[in-house]
């Protein structure tokens, strides 16, 4: 399980019916989620939206939901303590381009899917796990789902994580990624490269 589909799940989840304007969502963990899962539904099963603003949509609602700064460094592993701020910022850019076009790039239809939020567990003042679930269809198999809810800001939940299958996405991509800078004596650059060249092609 990869970054890919991790990007996969959260576009699933995550598209919003509005291009233009920003959406304020419930600021309770659970309902964040389910507010989020209820407009994938109605975004993906409204035939007059466009490719174009399905991308847009993504994008934009990541920007402002996902913590893709906190889940970039953290893909990074320790190496981030030990490149100087410029090198960090410019892995951040490619990171975050990396992450939106990852979004982008795997669009799919998932508006037969039946999603359903189950429960929420507050694990802290900054975190709060939210369980939910895509239930079995013909051509697979029930997927349960764990949201990592980012909320030191209570006013602002953000998604830091998902737990696919008790499967951490987030973690399994630091994990290649740590895998990639092994093979290449930890140098950064080369991660940025390769990120780099994900986004052009």
């Amino acid at each position: 399980m990869n970054l890919k589909k991790f990007f996969s799940v959260i576009f699933i989840l995550l598209l919003n019916n509005n291009v233009a304007n920003s959406v304020t969502y419930n600021s309770n963990p659970k309902i964040f989620v389910e507010e989020l899962i209820q407009d994938a539904v109605k975004t993906l099963s409204d035939n007059s939206i466009s490719q174009e603003e399905k991308n847009l949509t993504i994008e934009k609602i990541a920007l402002e939901n996902v913590d893709i700064q906190a889940l970039g460094l953290y893909t990074l592993g320790n190496i981030r303590k030990e490149v100087d701020q410029n090198t960090l910022e410019m892995y951040q850019k490619s990171f975050q381009k990396y992450f939106l076009k990852s979004l982008t790039s795997r669009l799919t239809d998932y508006s037969s899917q039946k999603f359903e939020v189950v429960d929420s567990i507050q694990k802290s003042s900054n975190y709060t796990i939210v369980n939910s679930k895509i239930a079995e269809s013909v051509k697979s198999p029930e997927i349960k789902i764990d949201w990592r809810v980012y909320t030191k800001n209570p006013d602002k939940p953000l998604i830091r994580d998902l737990i696919v299958e008790g499967l951490s996405l987030a973690r399994t991509q630091k994990e290649e990624f740590a895998s990639i800078l092994q093979t290449n004596n930890n140098d950064i650059n080369a991660l940025i490269q390769k990120l780099e060249k994900f986004i052009e092609n």
